[in-house]
């Protein structure tokens, strides 16, 4: 099965990409729930390269690793990865007014579609938000909506994990 989830968000990609990119952004928005949070993250931004992320509930009881592997980049409009045997596509729409974030995914066979959906779901609007309140290098939303307005350029993390959730000590 194949899930997808979109959010449009209006900053260009010239916010949007870094931000998802970038491991100080994203400890900070890698959540689908405020009793989350990313604890680390890593980025080799290149085909082949890797990234990860460690997820943790704040008040300590479990957590889990995320990692894939870059198989294709395409710098502000597409990625390309595995997570272990399943496939993830990230793509940056741009358009009038902002960019459409839009990851397909192979759903795994351990949680209904509807959960995995909605936590894919979750993670992406808490990225939009993280953005539109100015993360990747403080873009505010009113900056990005005046660049676009100017004709700025308009083109344009559940993976399988490597371990089960494990409770922490």
């Amino acid at each position: 099965m194949k899930i997808t989830v979109e959010h449009r968000i209006p900053a260009s990609v010239d916010a949007v990409w870094p931000a998802w990119t970038t491991p100080e952004d994203i400890v900070r928005w890698n959540a689908a729930s405020d009793d989350w949070h990313t604890v680390r993250a890593s980025v080799d931004l290149r085909e082949g390269g890797t990234f990860s992320s460690r997820m943790e509930a704040k008040d300590g009881s479990m957590g889990f690793d995320f990692e894939g592997t870059y198989t294709k980049l395409e710098p502000q409009r597409r990625i390309e990865a595995m997570l272990g045997d399943r496939a993830l596509v990230v793509e940056f729409l741009p358009g009038p007014g902002g960019t459409t974030v839009r990851e397909t995914i192979d759903g795994d066979d351990v949680y209904p579609e509807a959960q995995q959906r909605a936590g894919w779901q979750a993670i992406l609007d808490r990225f939009a938000r993280h953005v539109e309140a100015g993360g990747a290098g403080g873009s505010s939303p009113r900056r990005q909506r005046g660049r676009l307005a100017r004709g700025a350029r308009a083109a344009h993390s559940s993976g399988r994990n490597r371990s089960r959730p494990t409770r922490n000590r």
